[in-house]
Parts: structure tokens; C-alpha cells; sequence
């Protein structure tokens, strides 16, 4: 200590002078973690237009422009402005999760200058400060503890330790871990008991909050599964647009079409071809997803995150406060009478399966008196609420089932002193009056206690090195079970001022466990079943991590756990070393750095990686994983601005729900994209047919963004709005590297788009050669043949395993609004004349209105024939798949 102080220039007992803290201040800057940069509003909305879809569109508006077509060009403007304002809207999340860790560093500090203690903004620390700190405070930078007097740290949001961490003026090791620097306190803390003084030695971005600052930094998320499958199918739409518009226009120019006609039909070609109203249905059904995962208590940050939990493969976790309680309970009570345990769900005191009164067994309620008085902690019966060290919280808990209060129980042997827990010692004492003679309670390490008592149990038999040695054997048993072990005696006259000697009688030993949450085991069991891998990576204890993982169904009895210490070096491991590594499932004592080494791992498998988390040292993971989950109760802020999904009432099960949720979300987006493809194909078809036959052209640009943004969006929606059929968590996820749109898909889209396509030009034909339409006529014959058939299209899209008149689409209540809206919007467009004629609608009659709604209804008895063959298909095959 005395080569730290004079390294950093200072006096612990009169700290630094004003002077020097204010030149130290200018040189190494203030206390404070650097906040990511919030995107700017404008670079946000020139990335909506980074788009190839946009500079499609774009390049149709100019040429509507070229040629005289304002309306057009307006129309297409409008569908611009709208894409890029939804676009716009939910990209504008900004980064907050360094502004959180920011936060961590705006607290107030006690520190010694110039030999006088002062209160000031923590931000002004500067390494040599002198800190003085009590129970209840924050620590706010990096310090070397200078004193103790039982001072100890929740270190558990930094380093996943569940335990508080005592601290202590020995030197550690510079090799150790940061779980065993019992000689540094770290910035972002908690002290929970005792006092201290500490020098600082890192401020800023100089101390491990820092360091996990930066760690966030270099963090990027990239984009989500889905955000990829979008971008993909959009640039494989406006590939094919273009081929289609480049060939056709040729083939009309080489047959001598005129080149205005030409430019048109590009124009209609580049109009129909882009389904506009898919990002604006695809932003619509994850809100939705959203808003039906907030009932569920999931607050959704960032929209593609809804369906990303539907195609995860791991689920990485972290163990404190996220599988567990973050909370200490007695699990086991071990006296020279008996092994008890404690049932926490029925409030009682088993043993042998079969509740006990404690008051009947004079051994138990010894250990149980010496548990409750020998503490600080504060407990109240009656709410349930305690204060202080955990172990002690759950000392006097499980002292409350015997009845055993320790306000009543203070007020029987009254305390007159106490000797706190020592780091030598390794046991604290507290020394009570009874009567006229002074008793203490004691309670420590099993080794340091049993290494001081001669006597045992209630009767004070001897206790011999035999019964040590036995004992010692059970402690290191429950150990093993990654149980928190304390020895509980007392000795039965002691000095009320003098330290209390050997000559201790055991009473018995206590194990705690931080207890799983409630509902994990089923929660993970159901992942499992859904074909998602659970895998644990902790700061804590191998022990603790391997039986809590055993507790919750993460692995089997006779599993083992892999170390931080074990994990190599992965960027540069080797590949079947790196397979090794993946097929683990628990990991223990690792670090930040390490966490985003494993998710690094499972990503480059092609797996979807989930984090969940509570943290400081979680936050990094939480941004590099596809989707990041923290708990919004007991989490820290650092973590829930990190995460893409909270937990607003901290149950694992709840991911459950939205692991389904997210699976049912991809399904619907997969149904409304082969809907609005396959009408956007006919559109093209219709088009491009027309033109080669030297037809009229059947469709204008304006008649097909009618249909694309009205007519179609509508019943998109309603299908995006839908329930799948069947339990989609029966299935194992899809593919990470599977499309949105398959090849099954992609022929479902070709014939459906044929179908439309072919009744459309049916209706045309009809019109103009039978019924002796004109053009203008023709044309809106084939106008509404091909909106009409679009809508009825719809019931194509159930499952081909669904009946027909009872399935996902027939009972989805929005599917019938949108249609019924949709006709008003069409009968709207033929009937105000200001519409119609913008729309170049022409009078058609009652002959003309039946050709339209005969032809509409052709590709719809078609899918349904074709739908009937795979339903009776899929009755006879066990487990046939659905096309969506």
C-alpha cells in the first residue's frame, strides 16, 4: 500500500492537495464514460434512400417526368415519401446504453483533500484521490482499498458473482482474475456492509466499467436475420424488374412498338414489379407482434427483434438474477440431530419429506438463534422485506419459521459488542448478555470455525479431529453442489470487550443457494422442445453455475462445466477445437471479452444467438447478439438500453411466448409476401403479355400503385394480423440461412401470378373482341378483373393441412374489414368521377362487370382445387409440412 501511495503521490491520512487535484483533473480528464454518438435525424433519412428499391422507383418518376406524366410522377413521389417516412420512423432508436453507463458515474463521492473530508460531484475524481466509503454507497472509480472494517461489495452486475465480494488491504496477484481482487474496488459497485477508504487508481474510461464501455462500442448488433432477408429479396426484385423491362422493351422496339408506348410500359413494368406496400405491411405486423408481446410483459426496443426470437438456435444466458433469484435462501440446515431442509414455497422446515416443528428439536433452534443473532441485517416477518447482507437476510428468514424475530430475540440476550468479520479469521462474533453472564454468537467458514471449536451440538460432547474431519467432509459436499456453506457455533463464556477465543461449540452448518426463478425449468424444457439450445455463460462459480444449470434442465446429472481459464484463445483456435467448444452448454468465471467470443462462435455456425442478461458485464454481449433480452425489474440500466427486448417482469417463461410469437410473425410475413408477390407478378405479367401481343396496354402506372397500395396492402395486413395453425413450437426453428421466400414459395408465387395473369388477359380479350369494348372499356374490364381476383386471392393463402372453410384465413376476423373496405375502395374508384378519371376508368355496364367478376374468380376455384389435393395429401402423410 505504502508503494501504491507514493507511486500516485499522495498521503492516505490528508489525501491530495486542492492544487494537485485540480492539475490532475486537466491531465487525465474528468470521471466520466464516454456516450456512443446518437445518429444525426438527417444521416438516418439519407440511409432510407441507400435503397435499391428507391432508386428503382426514382428513376421511374424522372422518366414520367421526361415524358409529361406529372400525375404519375406524383403518384410514384407519394409512395417514396411514405416508404422513407416509415423507414425513417423505425430506424430512429437512438444508442442509449453509454448514456446509461454515463449515468453510473454522476453520483456524488466523499473524498479527503488537504486533510478534510468533502463532499463532490464524482466526476471530479482523479487517481490518488482518497475515497472514504460506507454501506450504501456507489462506488464511482476504480480504487485500491486502503482500509476495512468489514467492507464488502456487490460486485454481481460486473462480474456475475452472486455472493457479495469482502474487501480487504492484502495484495492480490497480478495474475488474478477480477473475481479475486479482494484488494480493488471497481467503479459502478455496490458497497453493501461496512466501511473503508480506497485510492483511486483508474477514472473514466480507465477503469473496468470502461473497459466494458468500450467493449459495447465495438459491439455492433448489424442487421437482424430478418433486416437481411428483406434487403436480399429487394435486390432480387429489381434485378429481375430490370431484366424483365430490358427484355420486353426490346422485343417491342424490335417489332416496331412506338418508343413513347415503350417508356411507359417500363414505367408500369417498375411500378408493378416493386411491392410498395410490403415494407409498410412488414413494419405493420411487427408492431402488432410487438403490442402482443408488451401484454405478455416483453417491451420490444427494436422492431425486427419480434421475429428474430422466431428463428433463434441458441439461447445464451447468463446465470445471476437472470435464471436465479439473485437472492440468497437457506436450502439446508445440517446439525449434529439432523439434516433439515427448508421449503420457502410452504414456509416450513422439512426433514425426511415431512414438516417439523424446530421448537421440538433443541439443536436446530440453537443454530437457528445463533444465525439470527449474529447479524446486521434487518428482516421484517411480516412484509417479507429485508435489508443488509444477503446470507444474513436469509438467516433471519429462515430463523422466522421457528419463530425466531430478531428484534424479540435481541431484546432476550441483549448485544453488547461485536467483533465483524475478519478476512484472517474468517468468522464474525457478536457477544450477547444472558443474565449474568456473557454468550457469543458466532458464524464463518466451516474451516476456521471447526478449526476453533472443541465441542459439539447442545450436550457439548467432544468434538475430536475425527468429527472435524466428517464435518468438513459435508461442507466440502455441499460445496460441490455449488451451495454457499457457513458453520454456525457458540461459546458459552466469553469476556463482553476481549476477542472471542478458540473453545467454540459447532452447533451445525448452513447452506445457501441463490435458488432458480420460478418457471425456468418448464421455460427451457420448452426451448428444447422447439429445437433451441440453451447455453449458460457466467461470471460465477463452476460449482454454483453447473448445479443451477442441473436445476433448471440446461444439462444432465454427470455434465461438467467449462472455465473462462479453459476457453482458448477462439479467434485463433482451431476448427475442430472451436466445434468443440460450441457443443458445451455451461460455461463459468468468464468474461465480457469472453462472452462475445462465444457468440462470435455460434454466429460463425450459422447460428441465431439470443443473450439474456442482467449486467454491466452483459451489455456488451447483449449488443453483439442477434437479439439481446435483459430483465427490466432487477436488471441494471446499462443492460436494458443495451437489449433489443426487456422482460418487464423478469420471468425467463416469458420468452417462451415470444420465442412463439416471433415464429408466428415469420410465418404471416411469409404468407403476405407470397400474397403481394404473386399479385405483383400478374401486374408484370399482364403487362409485359399485353404488350407482346400488341394489346392494349391493360394496366397504367396509376391503376397499378392503386391496386399495390390500396387494394393490396389491406388484405397483406389482415394476414400479417393472423394466428398460425397448429403449435409452432412443436417445430425446430428454420434454417438460420433459409429465405424468407424458398423455392417452394417462389413456384407457389409463379403460378398463382400465371393464374391471375391469364384470367386477367381472358377478361381483356373478352371484352374487346366478344363484347365489342373499347379500349378505354378493355381496360377497365381488366382493371377490375385483376383487383377483384387480388382480393379474393387472399383465401389461397391458408396452409394446404387446413380445411377450407375452417382455417387461419376464414376465421381471422381482419381478413373480412379489408375486404369489405377494399370493394368500397374499388366501387369508389368507378363510381366519383374525379377518381375514375384519374384513374382512366371507363363506363362498362352490367355485361362488363359480370366478365370482370367471372374471370376474378377463376384463380381462386384453382387454388382452392390445388389446396384440396395437398390437404388430402397431408392427411395421408404423417408430419407433412406447411407451405408457408
Amino acid at each position: 500500500m505504502a508503494k501504491l501511495a507514493a507511486a500516485l503521490g499522495v498521503d492516505p491520512a490528508i489525501g491530495l492537495s486542492q492544487q494537485e487535484a485540480e492539475e490532475r483533473l486537466e491531465r487525465f480528464g474528468r470521471n466520466l464514460l464516454t456516450a456512443r454518438q446518437s445518429v444525426s435525424n438527417m444521416a438516418l433519412l439519407a440511409r432510407q434512400f441507400a435503397s435499391s428499391v428507391v432508386a428503382l422507383l426514382a428513376a421511374a418518376m424522372a422518366l414520367s417526368l421526361a415524358f409529361g406524366e406529372y400525375r404519375q410522377a406524383v403518384a410514384i413521389a407519394t409512395v417514396l415519401v411514405i416508404n422513407t417516412a416509415i423507414g425513417f420512423y423505425t430506424e430512429r432508436r437512438a444508442v442509449r446504453s453509454m448514456e446509461a453507463l454515463r449515468q453510473l458515474g454522476t453520483r456524488s463521492a466523499r473524498v479527503r483533500r488537504d486533510g478534510q473530508s468533502q463532499v463532490l460531484s464524482a466526476d471530479q475524481l482523479v487517481p490518488g484521490d482518497v475515497v472514504l466509503l460506507e454501506a450504501g454507497d456507489v462506488v464511482t472509480a476504480d480504487m485500491r482499498c486502503a482500509s476495512s472494517a468489514a467492507l464488502t461489495v456487490d460486485e454481481s452486475a460486473l462480474t456475475g458473482e452472486s455472493m457479495p465480494v469482502e474487501k480487504g488491504v492484502d495484495p492480490n496477484a497480478e495474475t488474478a482474475a477480477l473475481h479475486e481482487r479482494s484488494a480493488m474496488l471497481f467503479k459502478g459497485t455496490n458497497v453493501v456492509h461496512g466501511s473503508g477508504e480506497g485510492i483511486v487508481t483508474g477514472t473514466g474510461l480507465a477503469t473496468e466499467l470502461g473497459r466494458i464501455t468500450q467493449l459495447v462500442e465495438e459491439a455492433e448488433s448489424g442487421q437482424t436475420p430478418l433486416e437481411k432477408q428483406l434487403g436480399l429479396l429487394s435486390r432480387q426484385l429489381v434485378w429481375v424488374t430490370l431484366a424483365l423491362a430490358a427484355i420486353i422493351i426490346a422485343i417491342g422496339l424490335y417489332f416496331g412498338r412506338p418508343p413513347f408506348l415503350m417508356v411507359e410500359t417500363a414505367i408500369a413494368l417498375a411500378v408493378a414489379a416493386i411491392p410498395e406496400g410490403l415494407p409498410i405491411v412488414a413494419t405493420l405486423a411487427l408492431a402488432r407482434g410487438m403490442l402482443r408481446m408488451a401484454r405478455r410483459n416483453a417491451l420490444v426496443e427494436n422492431l425486427p427483434a419480434v421475429e428474430t426470437l422466431g428463428s433463434t438456435t441458441v439461447v445464451l444466458t447468463d446465470k445471476t438474477g437472470t435464471l436465479t433469484e439473485n437472492r440468497m435462501e437457506v436450502e439446508r440446515i445440517l446439525t449434529p440431530s439432523g439434516d433439515f431442509s427448508v421449503d420457502h414455497q410452504h414456509a416450513a422446515i422439512v426433514r425426511n419429506s415431512s414438516p417439523v416443528d424446530p421448537a421440538s428439536d433443541p439443536g436446530l433452534m440453537r443454530a437457528l438463534l445463533v444465525g439470527v443473532l449474529c447479524s446486521n441485517a434487518e428482516y421484517d416477518l411480516h412484509t417479507h422485506s429485508g435489508a443488509g447482507d444477503p446470507m444474513e437476510v436469509a438467516l433471519l428468514r429462515a430463523g422466522g419459521l421457528a419463530g425466531l424475530e430478531r428484534n424479540e430475540q435481541i431484546g432476550i440476550y441483549p448485544e453488547v459488542s461485536e467483533q465483524p468479520f475478519d478476512s484472517a479469521t474468517k468468522r464474525m462474533a457478536t457477544v450477547h448478555r444472558r443474565g449474568g453472564d456473557y454468550v457469543a454468537a458466532v458464524k464463518g467458514a466451516p474451516e476456521e470455525v471447526l478449526a476453533a471449536a472443541e465441542r459439539i451440538g447442545v450436550d457439548r460432547a467432544m468434538l475430536g479431529d475425527a468429527g472435524r474431519a466428517a464435518w468438513l467432509k459435508q461442507a466440502e459436499d455441499l460445496a460441490a453442489e455449488g451451495l454457499r456453506v457457513l458453520a454456525v457455533a457458540f461459546h458459552p463464556d466469553v469476556e463482553p470487550n476481549e476477542p472471542v477465543s478458540d473453545g467454540l461449540v459447532f452447533l451445525g452448518l448452513v447452506a445457501f443457494r441463490d435458488p432458480p426463478r420460478r418457471g425456468v425449468a418448464e421455460a427451457v424444457a420448452t426451448l428444447r422442445r422447439a429445437g433451441i439450445r440453451a447455453v449458460m455463460a457466467t461470471g460465477d462459480h463452476p460449482s454454483t453455475a453447473l448445479s443451477i444449470s442441473r436445476a433448471v434442465g440446461i444439462v444432465e446429472r454427470g455434465a461438467s462445466v467449462t472455465t473462462g481459464a479453459e476457453l482458448p484463445g477462439l479467434g485463433d483456435a482451431t476448427e475442430e477445437t472451436r466445434r468443440g467448444i460450441a457443443r458445451r452448454q455451461v460455461f463459468a468465471r468468464v468474461t465480457p471479452e469472453q462472452k462475445l467470443d462465444l457468440i462470435d462462435l455460434f454466429q460463425g455456425n450459422g447460428e441465431v444467438v439470443a443473450m439474456i442478461g442482467d449486467g454491466v458485464n452483459d451489455a456488451p454481449a447483449l449488443t453483439k447478439a442477434d437479439i439481446g433480452i435483459a430483465m427490466g425489474q432487477r436488471g441494471t440500466e446499462v443492460a436494458r438500453e443495451a437489449a433489443d427486448i426487456v422482460l418487464l417482469d423478469d420471468a425467463f417463461s416469458t420468452i417462451v411466448h415470444a420465442v412463439r410469437e416471433g415464429r408466428v410473425i415469420f410465418n404471416n410475413i411469409r404468407r403476405f409476401a407470397t400474397y403481394l408477390l404473386s399479385c405483383n407478378l400478374a401486374e408484370v405479367l399482364v403487362v409485359g403479355l399485353a404488350v407482346l401481343a400488341a394489346l392494349p396496354l391493360p394496366l397504367t402506372p396509376l391503376q397499378i400503385l392503386f391496386l399495390n397500395l390500396v387494394t393490396d396492402v389491406f388484405p397483406a395486413f389482415a394476414l400479417a394480423a393472423g394466428e398460425d395453425e397448429g403449435d409452432v413450437l412443436a417445430r425446430p426453428p428454420r434454417p438460420p440461412r433459409e429465405p424468407i421466400l424458398s423455392a417452394g414459395q417462389w413456384r407457389t408465387i409463379l403460378a398463382y401470378g400465371v393464374a391471375i395473369a391469364a384470367s386477367t388477359l381472358l377478361a381483356l380479350v373478352s371484352a374487346t373482341v366478344w363484347l365489342g369494348f373499347s379500349t378505354a372499356q378493355g381496360a377497365t374490364v381488366a382493371f377490375l378483373t385483376i383487383a377483384l381476383a387480388q382480393l379474393w386471392h387472399v383465401f389461397n393463402m391458408r396452409s394446404r393441412r387446413s380445411r377450407l372453410l375452417h382455417n387461419a384465413v376464414t376465421q381471422n376476423r381482419f381478413v373480412w374489414y379489408a375486404l369489405a373496405l377494399c370493394l368500397v375502395l374499388i366501387l369508389s374508384a368507378v363510381s366519383i368521377p374525379p377518381l375514375a378519371d384519374a384513374l382512366a376508368i371507363a363506363p362498362i355496364g352490367v355485361q362488363g362487370w359480370a366478365l370482370a367478376v367471372g374471370c376474378s374468380l377463376l384463380p381462386l376455384a384453382g387454388g382452392q382445387a390445388w389446396l384440396g389435393l395437398g390437404t388430402r395429401g397431408a392427411s395421408n402423410t404423417r408430419g407433412a409440412a406447411s407451405p408457408e
